[in-house]
């Protein structure tokens, strides 16, 4: 060999190892210089977190219970929405969320795209849609077989125009207007949010809301954006009785900040045009809740409840504009004096219907605290809270399955207002190995191709950028964070480096059992879902690098580990939710649920001659409830969106002289129709036989299912029992369970037993 050819080969070798080496020392310097990560915070019940409250809501507010009952009048009622029907709480009526399947598609709107892909309008949804991104090996990392990238959200209204109201009707005057996507043969239906609906139960501990944030922290008393909003102003009555136009910058405030944006929605609650001076011109005109029976022991209305509560009435005995003179300071609603606002004129307590709806709301919504969960009892001390499976899930939530990371605290999120009101920006080393700043509490976990929805990565009306990260970055900056530390500017390789596209904000999961469908695409239908999801590390980790969490990555858990996270995530359920019982209660609720028809037939209704006909809406009733919950209105507890139809199998439970031998049969044919089922249950040791044919009542989760009805025991009538079985999707023993107990005439249990099986299995099937 020639000395210049051992010298090239040299060069070869050593040149990548130096280069090897200079990326090796840049990445240490680098991860050198961004501080590391903080802790995850630490579970901790919800019962420890004081519920957060403006500082200053006494300048506003002259007694809280009053506008308590104000704000929970204004959520349900259904004459807020421009058609009459469309209330807040129409698609916030099932723990918050909204479980409908009927028409609540949208296509990619964010994405610019139109065209529907898994149904059309007025399509109704089904477990064999979900999940909408489907992988050869749903359970770890595998090629995608198919696809969509419609979302599964809410419906809200027509598409309108809007031309006024007529004091005293409850629908505004409105044109109907050709719909190019929302249609069944030119006939439109129901528009439908680009977003799947969040819970707005425990919303208050979050410090901004909606999923990318826009509902500011700062509630600016007119609408969502905050304090970088140069169009909000309200309106106060000055030392000398002058009426004065005023800023105002009330904090926490976000979830008064959500509120005031669907009820000008031309999505959600609105013909578009309409502004809420003229909201308030109606409703100050109308008596609340007219169309809705009211529960005489609602925790909140009972006493205010017309004619007591009696079958047929409805509504409330007082009016608007009393129940803000009871709730609010007289400075914001007394003047005699007239506003004008884009060239017309309107009273003080017209002007400023904003500021009362935003306060009154979100004062009505800090009740709706869910902290008594088992989760909530166990971290309590109560040892018995939780049982062993769910323990297991607990150890992997905080360990191995990483889930701690974004949801941690006792508010189960980071966006929350403990967290992210100290920290509102950090660095972070990025899926991709680089460096960047982002907003605390909000992540890109590759739900969705970034470029479908940029989400946090967005801008307000005004041009501003939603995410702190892009506010701080302007020049000059619209935002400081004071606890960023090293300040903005002094890790160079990352202060230049926004990941904000793309991120949403991290939800509590309190409940979470009884709201999906799940993300904000709404693209997954079951807990398990959502667990194999994280467990093959996102759908588009691969494409979203450049904003991707480091958090998502294979966790290689076993289909029983996987299992053991959905028994805990079940156990975040707070009873009072599942049963609404004070606070959850609420009055009655006719929603629409899609138009009479389906996706390829409606029936069309004129409301005008000169404007575009819409279909005839398919409307159901949720009843209400009074502090007792459905209990004692006799009606079955909230399921999850997706439910056991039909459970087989049978086994053993114990051993030896203690077991016992059972068969059980479950089925639903839908949801008008009663369940059918069949036990035989015998038990040798006690000498007992226990056997029925019928099934009265039933209660399903996607891993469970809960039967009553009546027995035989030993052949004798006149027993009652309840039995539950389920199907963890395991193969072989202590994975299924099955517990009964059996009642006698008088109500008295003379029997019950319960545990994983020890021999057998069950098997369930999901519609």
């Amino acid at each position: 060999m020639t000395p210049h050819g051992a010298r090239a080969i040299r060069e070869r070798i050593f040149l990548p190892l130096v280069l090897l080496a200079v990326a090796i020392v840049a990445a240490a310097i680098l991860r050198a210089q961004v501080p590391p990560p903080d802790p995850p915070k630490p579970l901790a019940s919800l019962k420890t977190v004081p519920v957060p409250e403006p500082a200053d809501l006494a300048r506003f507010v002259a007694d809280k219970a009053s506008a308590i009952q104000l704000g929970k009048a204004m959520f349900w009622d259904m004459q807020a929405g421009s058609d009459g029907v469309q209330a807040c709480a129409s698609c916030h009526f099932h723990a918050g969320a909204d479980n409908r399947r009927k028409n609540q598609l949208s296509p990619g709107l964010l994405a610019n795209d139109t065209t529907f892909q898994i149904g059309g309008p007025n399509y109704t949804l089904r477990p064999r849609d979900f999940p909408f991104t489907k992988h050869q090996d749903e359970n770890g990392p595998s090629p995608i077989v198919s696809d969509a990238n419609d979302v599964a959200s809410s419906q809200g209204v027509f598409n309108t125009s809007f031309v006024g109201v007529t004091p005293g009707q409850a629908a505004d005057v409105c044109n109907g207007d050709p719909d190019p996507v929302f249609q069944v043969h030119q006939i439109n239906t129901r528009r439908v949010e680009p977003r799947n609906t969040p819970s707005m139960v425990n919303a208050v501990f979050n410090f901004d809301n909606f999923w990318d944030g826009r509902a500011d922290h700062i509630f600016n008393g007119v609408s969502p954006f905050g304090d970088l909003d140069p169009t909000a102003f309200v309106w106060q009555i000055d030392a000398n009785g002058n009426l004065e136009r005023q800023r105002v910058s009330i904090e926490p405030g976000s979830l008064a900040s959500q509120s005031v944006g669907p009820p000008l929605s031309k999505f959600e609650m609105s013909c578009d045009g309409r502004v809420f001076p003229k909201l308030g011109r109606k409703l100050l005109s109308l008596r609340p809740l007219a169309k809705q029976f009211v529960d005489p022991t609602d925790s909140v209305l009972g006493a205010l409840a017309s004619g007591s509560g009696t079958p047929g009435s409805r509504g409330l005995t007082t009016s608007y504009p009393a129940m803000i003179k009871a709730a609010f300071q007289p400075q914001w609603w007394r003047s005699a004096s007239m506003v004008t606002i884009g060239g017309e004129q309107f009273t003080q307590m017209e002007a400023n219907f904003s500021l009362f709806w935003g306060l009154a709301v979100q004062l009505y919504e800090a009740t709706l605290v869910a902290d008594d969960s088992h989760v909530d009892r166990f971290l309590d001390g109560d040892a018995a809270a939780l049982s062993a499976l769910e323990k297991q899930g607990m150890d992997l939530f905080t360990g191995t399955g990483r889930c701690i990371n974004c949801h941690g605290g006792a508010e189960l999120t980071n966006a929350s207002v403990r967290n992210t009101g100290n920290e509102r920006l950090e660095r972070m080393v990025m899926g991709d190995g680089g460096c960047a700043i982002y907003d605390n509490g909000f992540y890109n976990i590759g739900v969705r191709p970034t470029a479908d929805d940029i989400a946090r990565g967005g801008t307000d009306p005004f041009g501003n950028p939603l995410s702190d990260t892009r506010r701080a970055m302007t020049n000059p900056p619209l935002f400081v964070d004071p606890n960023l530390n090293p300040p903005l500017g002094a890790v160079v390789e990352c202060d230049h480096r926004a990941n904000v596209d793309g991120t949403f904000k991290t939800p509590a999961l309190r409940n979470v059992e009884l709201t999906g469908p799940y993300f904000h695409s709404g693209g997954k239908g079951t807990l398990m879902q959502v667990v194999q999801f994280y467990n093959r590390g996102g759908d588009f980790a691969n494409l979203n690098i450049d904003n991707l969490d480091p958090n998502i990555q294979p966790l290689g858990l076993t289909p029983a580990q996987m299992a053991s996270l959905v028994a805990f995530l079940q156990a975040l359920t707070d009873e009072r939710t599942r049963q609404e019982q004070a606070p959850f209660d609420h009055p009655q609720l006719f929603r629409p649920n899609g138009c009479i028809g389906d996706d390829e037939e409606v029936r069309e209704e004129r409301t005008d001659t000169a404007g575009t006909g819409h279909c005839v809406d398919d409307i159901e009733q949720v009843p209400a409830v009074g502090a007792g919950g459905r209990p004692s209105a006799g009606i079955v507890a909230l399921q999850p969106f997706l439910t056991i139809s039909k459970m087989t199998g049978g086994g053993k439970l114990g051993t030896g002289n203690q077991s016992a031998h059972f068969g059980f049969k479950f089925s639903l044919d839908d949801d008008e129709a009663p369940p059918r089922g069949k036990l035989r249950y015998e038990d040798q040791g006690q000498r007992l036989k226990i056997q029925t044919d019928t099934i009265t009542r039933h209660e399903s989760t996607e891993t469970c299912v809960r039967t009553w009805g009546p027995a035989q025991v030993n052949g004798d009538f006149g027993f009652s029992f309840t039995a539950k079985g389920c199907d963890h999707k395991q193969p072989g023993v202590d994975r299924d369970y099955f517990e009964i107990t059996v009642w006698n005439s008088a109500g008295a249990p003379v029997y019950a037993k319960a545990g994983f099986l020890t021999g057998g299995n069950l098997q369930a099937h999901i519609r």
